[in-house]
């Protein structure tokens, strides 16, 4: 359990906690929500002992290990599959010891814990990672320093991952994964063991794998039970009520202070006035909840153009010569929003770079519209911003002739006031960083815009504001991202890129979504090769006990097993005012079944560790 006891911290004399209080139960999956710059990340760094506490307590289990994501992995010459193995550094030290233990005492003590955190199946959790984060087998054996920055932070949070620790830190872990990656995480952390505290402002994410929400607001933590959108209904509801309660008090206050005003020096009411002014002194203040800033992204709209804007008959585009697409017939008119679909390397921004007209045709033709004008948005582009100037800057080197005011305007048109127009880029956040590059991207009214992972930093306010100007846009729209909320919203059309060809997908998101949550499942663990050992009458023993203990827990499962059958077979489970409740015994169901598993591969593993020993 983690505690959270009346908590104060405040940096450079700004408080962003005030006696903030919070019980998170072994266990529980918690999205924590709240504005930027309220201190979310922050209380990370709280948890984690970085930072130390004004006054209050944050108290964990005697013991308890939390994990995070390190800020970067370094460039080493380690395979990805050993880096993230070393991450459990446990298993690293107990394996370390059995090399070199003979007491017999302790080498039992030693297999036993190696058991019990499942260490056996160690390399083959480990790769179950890095794939289901996008990493190819081959590229498992290849070191760190082969991969950019963003895919040493996919291996750092794979390290995370399979340490397991009690308590998972997870700050924005979707801004480097694309959209099969974010899925895969989802499905994760649904069937993480231990307790998970995220940061995201990924709506989807938030929805579907955490149970709960911890609300930052006001220097305090509130814990909503639900997901996102069950936390945004009783959110707006507890404001309904917070602003009418508001009303009626300012309309008391209103009512007592007209009484005293008018008979305050009358000798007759002098003492009703006085009573009166101390019921007012009395009055605990109601404070209406204050409105957000409504964020906004507005678009320059573009002219109309004839159909099609953009026509591909029989083309092919790729590197050196070589493609990575062929026989691409597909046509794009003015009005069409498409989602791109498919996983990493299988060419989505090869095929943006071809739209946007970064990559020439390799065969084949492409037929763009005379006037066609194409925006086009990546995340490299938010990376590649000049630190040291400022957005007025940015803006005024593509449109030096107009007056500054205009330039206001339209930084202003993308969230970005007076303060950030001349605050340079570096100290600017990262949700601020990406509204100057979209900003840039649409300055020339295109006619195609193609946003290639757009809603990376961006909070949910943001997010909501680009779905609403993209809907009220007027030009035609390619999106790939990992954000299904965004994809749902906005993309009417659907595309799938995989084995070199992009074709329309017939299917829905929720059908995509639970292909690719299919194709991840998780596959058996596999025993370990383990060097032989001298056989002794104390290693035998212990083999036995182990595999008592195997027997044991595989019976436990399946017992367990039996009876969520029992209860996923009655027919009133599947009644529609019963779906949540459903759907947690078929989690438990999912989660059972993978124990089970592994615990029949540990079983088999102890059986043959006993058959060595000539047990």
């Amino acid at each position: 359990m983690l505690r959270i006891d009346d908590i104060s911290f405040a940096i450079e004399g700004r408080p962003l906690f005030e006696r903030a209080s919070a019980v998170i139960p072994d266990g529980h999956k918690v999205g924590l929500v709240g504005r930027n710059g309220a201190g979310k990340t922050t209380l990370f760094r709280l948890i984690r002992g970085e930072l130390a506490l004004e006054s209050g307590e944050i108290a964990l289990p005697a013991r308890a290990r939390i994990g995070s994501v390190a800020q970067e992995v370094p460039g080493s010459e380690v395979s990805l599959l050993d880096t993230v193995l070393a991450a459990d550094t446990e298993r690293a030290a107990l394996l370390a010891e059995a090399e070199t233990a003979t007491d017999p005492n302790r080498i039992a003590e030693i297999q036993t814990r190696l058991a019990d955190i499942d260490a056996w199946s160690a390399e083959g959790r480990a790769a179950a990672i890095l794939k289901g984060l996008g990493f190819t087998e081959a590229e498992q054996a290849m070191p760190c320093s082969a991969f950019s920055g963003g895919w040493r932070m996919r291996v750092a949070l794979a390290g995370v991952l399979f340490a397991r620790p009690d308590l998972l830190l997870l700050d924005e872990p979707t801004n480097y994964l694309d959209l099969e990656g974010a899925l895969w995480l989802e499905s994760y952390l649904a069937r993480y063991p231990h307790t998970v505290i995220l940061i995201s402002h990924d709506r989807g994410l938030l929805n579907r794998a955490v149970g709960h929400i911890l609300h930052l607001e006001n220097r305090r933590l509130t814990l909503y039970a639900g997901g996102y959108d069950a936390f945004a209904r009783a959110r707006a509801e507890t404001r309904a009520v917070q602003a009418a309660e508001a009303r009626k008090q300012a309309a008391r206050r209103d009512h007592l202070q007209s009484f005293v005003d008018r008979f305050r020096y009358k000798a007759s009411k002098a003492k009703q006035a006085q009573a009166r002014i101390k019921m007012l002194e009395k009055m605990e203040p109601i404070t209406a909840p204050e409105d957000a800033a409504r964020t906004v992204f507005t678009f320059p709209q573009p002219e109309d153009l004839s159909p099609p804007i953009v026509a591909m008959e029989s083309a092919s585009v790729g590197y050196d010569g070589k493609p990575v697409l062929s026989r691409l017939t597909l046509r794009i008119d003015q009005d069409d929003r498409i989602a791109l679909l498919g996983r990493n390397g299988e060419g989505k921004s090869t095929f943006s770079k071809l739209l946007a007209g970064k990559l020439t045709p390799l065969s084949g033709r492409i037929t763009r519209a005379a006037k066609l004008k194409v925006g086009y948005f990546a995340q490299h582009q938010v990376d590649e911003l000049h630190l040291d100037e400022t957005p007025l800057d940015h803006i005024r080197r593509e449109r030096p002739e107009e007056a500054p005011a205009r330039l206001r305007t339209r930084l202003a048109g993308f969230g970005l006031g007076a303060d950030q127009a001349e605050t340079v880029v570096a100290r600017l956040s990262g949700g601020q960083k990406a509204r100057l590059s979209l900003l840039l991207a649409t300055l020339d009214a295109p006619h195609l815009l193609i946003l290639d992972e757009p809603t990376n930093h961006l909070d949910i306010e943001s997010r909501e504001a680009l779905v609403e100007a993209l809907n009220t846009y007027s030009g035609a729209v390619i999106l790939v991202s990992h954000d299904m909320h965004l994809l749902s919203l906005v993309a009417d059309r659907l595309w799938l890129v995989k084995d070199g060809r992009v074709r329309p997908y017939e299917d829905d998101l929720d059908a995509y979504r639970q292909m690719l949550l299919a194709s991840d499942a998780p596959a058996g663990a596999k025993p370990p090769k383990v060097a032989p050992k001298k056989p002794s009458r104390e290693s035998m023993m212990a083999a036995r006990a182990e595999v008592r203990k195997c027997e044991q827990r595989v019976e436990k499962l399946t017992e367990m097993r039996e009876k969520l059958s029992v209860k996923l077979a009655d027919p009133d489970l599947y009644e529609a005012s019963r779906q949540d409740e459903r759907l947690l015994w078929q989690r438990k169901f999912a989660e059972v079944e993978e124990a089970l598993e592994r615990a029949e591969a540990l079983w088999m593993a102890a059986l043959e560790t006993l058959e060595e020993t000539g047990g």
